[in-house]
């Protein structure tokens, strides 16, 4: 079984690419709701300075679900997508990881009329996203072994995609 990490900043479309590859009939999960991530305390991350969601926790991936996830073989191929500051420990377990990246003017126009995630909404959330586009997204560029400009239409990002599997 192929195991793909699509990751990015909030509003780089890993969201919608992954409803569009689950429409297409693949195994897509979207590691950013409730059944995959929980908040938890900042004093229980092993690193996040200056990159939690707020200043005293963050939301991260439910390590024991996504384990699971990871270790099923149900199906040939399975699009996992997310980001958060402890999914560098699978790293390992991922044959890809993809880096979905776009200007940051789209990403901004993303956050200010999507209506799946309320996040970005505030001036400060953006200014948030604005400072990992930063300071976050230069170290997943370095581990990602392709990178995907999603400013294009949906179908050309779906076709990029899956000429990596």
């Amino acid at each position: 079984m192929q195991r793909i990490l699509l990751t990015g900043m909030s509003g780089t479309g890993k969201s919608t690419l992954t409803a569009e590859l689950a429409r297409r009939g693949y195994k897509a999960i979207d590691a950013d709701c409730d059944a995959w991530s929980h908040w938890v305390d900042c004093a229980e991350l092993p690193e996040a300075p200056g990159s939690t969601v707020e200043p005293d926790r963050d939301w991260v991936w439910r390590a024991d679900r996504i384990r699971d996830l990871l270790a099923s073989e149900d199906v040939d191929t399975l699009f996992v997508s997310g980001c958060a500051v402890n999914m560098v420990e699978f790293y390992p377990q991922f044959d890809h990881i993809v880096l979905l990246t776009a200007p940051t003017a789209v990403i901004v126009q993303r956050l200010a009329t999507r209506t799946n995630n309320p996040y970005g909404k505030r001036p400060e959330e953006v200014a948030r996203v604005l400072q990992l586009f930063a300071t976050i997204e230069p170290r997943l560029r370095r581990r990602a072994g392709h990178v995907i400009d999603t400013s294009v239409p949906l179908d050309e990002v779906v076709r990029s995609v899956l000429r990596i599997v």
